[in-house]
C-alpha cells in the first residue's frame, strides 16, 4: 500500500508533463490504429491482385495481431527501463519504414511478411501509451484523460477502414501503405524532437521475469488477462469479414463498405463522449452487461438482415457495445498491478491481441468453408455470455 501511494503522489506532480506530449502520443495512437485496420477492406483487393483466396489474404491481418500480441511481452519492461516515450518514438519511426517497404511488396508472402513486421513495431505504442498516461495523471483525472486517448485511437480505426476502401477502389493498395508511412513519418519526427536529452534516472531495472510473475501472481489480473483474450477473439474475428461480406453478399462497392463499417468506431465515439454518465448510471457490472447485449444484437443484425441497410445500425450498436465492456477492461487493466503498470498493461494488450489473431486464423477457415455468416454467428452466441461473466465476476471480485 505504501509503494501505491508513492506511485500516485510522484503522478501528481507529473500531470503537467503529460499536457505537452499527449497530442503526439494521440498522433501516434490514431496512426497505430489505422494501420492496424487498413487492410480489413482491402483483402478483396490484395486477394485479386495476388490471384490468392480471402481466406490466405486474411494472414496479412493475422499475422500483423500475433507479432502485436507477442512483442507487448518485451515493449512494457523496455518503456520502464528507457523511457515509454522514448520507446513510442523508436516504434513510430520504424512503423514509417516499414510501411513505406509495403508499397514494394512484390508478393502475398512478402505482404504477410511485412505486416507481421509492422504488428511488432506498431505494438510498442498503444500500450506503452496508456501506461505513460497512467504514471503521469492522478487516478481521479486519469478516466477522462484515457477517454480522449481511446477517442484518437477509434478515429484512427474509422479512417484505416474508410480509407482502405477508398483507397481499393479508387487508386490501389500500395497507395494506402504509402499514406500510411507518411503520417508514421510526420509523427515519428515531431516526437523525437520533443525526447528529453536521457531517459528516466529511476529507470526500472527489474528483470524482465519478475515483471511479468509480479503481475500474473494477482488473481484479479490473470482474470482480467483471460477475458481480455476471449474478447479480442470473437469481437475481431468478426469485424475485420464485414467490408468483404457487405462486398461480396451485397455488391457494395468497397468504399461504402469501408464507410459502413467505420460506424463501428462511430459507435464507439459515442460511447466515450458519455462514458462518465454512463459509469455514473450502470457501474462497471452494467456496463460489462450491457456491452455484450449490444454486441449480441449488432452481430444478429449482420448475420440475418434481409438488406444491407441493416448493417449500419448493426456496426454502429456492436462498436458501442464493444467499447462499454472493453473500457471497462481496460480501466482495471491500468489499475491491477500499479508498481508493474507498463509490464500490466502490455500483457492485457498481449492478451487481447492474441486473442485477435487466434480467432482471426480460426474464423478464416470457417469462412472460406461456410461463408462470413459464420463469424457473425459465433461472436453473436459468446458475446453476451462473456459480459454476462465479467459482469458476475465485478460483482464478487476480491
Amino acid at each position: 500500500m505504501g509503494t501505491a501511494r508513492v506511485v500516485e503522489i510522484t503522478s501528481s506532480k507529473q500531470a503537467a508533463g503529460i499536457g505537452k506530449s499527449f497530442f503526439l502520443i494521440a498522433g501516434a495512437g490514431f496512426a497505430s490504429m489505422a494501420g492496424m485496420r487498413i487492410c480489413d477492406a482491402l483483402l478483396p483487393d490484395l486477394a485479386l491482385s495476388f490471384e490468392v483466396t480471402t481466406g490466405a489474404a486474411a494472414g496479412s491481418i493475422s499475422l500483423f495481431v500475433i507479432a502485436y500480441g507477442f512483442l507487448q511481452l518485451v515493449y512494457g519492461p523496455l518503456g520502464d527501463r528507457y523511457g515509454k516515450q522514448r520507446v513510442i518514438s523508436c516504434a513510430v519511426a520504424a512503423s514509417a519504414l516499414i510501411n513505406l517497404a509495403l508499397v514494394f511488396a512484390p508478393s502475398m508472402s512478402a505482404v504477410i511478411v511485412l505486416r507481421g513486421m509492422a504488428g511488432a513495431a506498431t505494438a510498442g505504442i498503444i500500450p506503452l501509451s496508456m501506461a505513460l498516461i497512467g504514471d503521469s495523471v492522478p487516478y481521479a483525472e486519469r478516466q477522462g484523460v484515457l477517454a480522449k486517448f481511446m477517442s484518437a485511437t477509434i478515429i484512427g480505426m474509422i479512417s484505416g477502414q474508410w480509407v482502405g476502401g477508398l483507397f481499393a477502389d479508387l487508386l490501389n493498395w500500395q497507395a494506402a501503405f504509402g499514406l500510411l508511412a507518411l503520417i508514421f513519418g510526420g509523427v515519428a519526427l515531431m516526437l523525437l524532437r520533443s525526447l528529453p536529452a536521457k531517459p528516466p534516472a529511476n529507470a526500472a531495472r527489474r528483470s524482465f521475469f519478475s515483471q511479468v510473475t509480479s503481475v500474473l501472481r494477482i488473481a484479479w489480473a490473470r482474470h482480467i488477462l483471460l477475458v481480455a483474450l476471449i474478447e479480442g477473439a470473437f469481437v475481431f474475428s468478426a469485424l475485420v469479414f464485414i467490408p468483404t461480406y457487405l462486398h461480396d453478399r451485397y455488391g457494395l462497392p468497397l468504399t461504402a463498405a469501408g464507410a459502413i463499417v467505420a460506424l463501428y468506431g462511430a459507435g464507439g465515439l459515442v460511447y466515450t463522449f458519455f462514458a462518465r454518465r454512463l459509469l455514473g448510471r450502470y457501474g462497471e457490472r452494467g456496463l460489462a452487461l450491457n456491452g455484450g447485449a449490444l454486441m449480441a444484437a449488432g452481430f444478429a443484425m449482420l448475420a440475418f438482415g434481409p438488406h444491407w441497410a441493416w448493417s449500419m445500425p448493426a456496426c454502429f450498436i456492436a462498436g458501442m457495445g464493444f467499447y462499454m465492456l472493453h473500457n471497462t477492461l481496460q480501466a482495471n487493466a491500468t489499475q491491477m498491478a500499479p508498481d508493474t503498470r507498463g509490464t500490466a498493461v502490455s500483457l492485457f494488450a498481449c492478451s487481447l491481441f492474441l486473442g485477435q489473431s487466434l480467432g482471426i486464423g480460426a474464423i478464416a477457415a470457417v469462412v472460406d468453408h461456410y461463408g462470413v455468416d459464420a463469424a457473425f454467428i459465433c461472436s453473436m452466441v459468446a458475446l453476451p455470455l462473456l459480459g454476462a461473466w465479467f459482469a458476475h465476476s465485478v460483482a464478487h471480485r476480491p
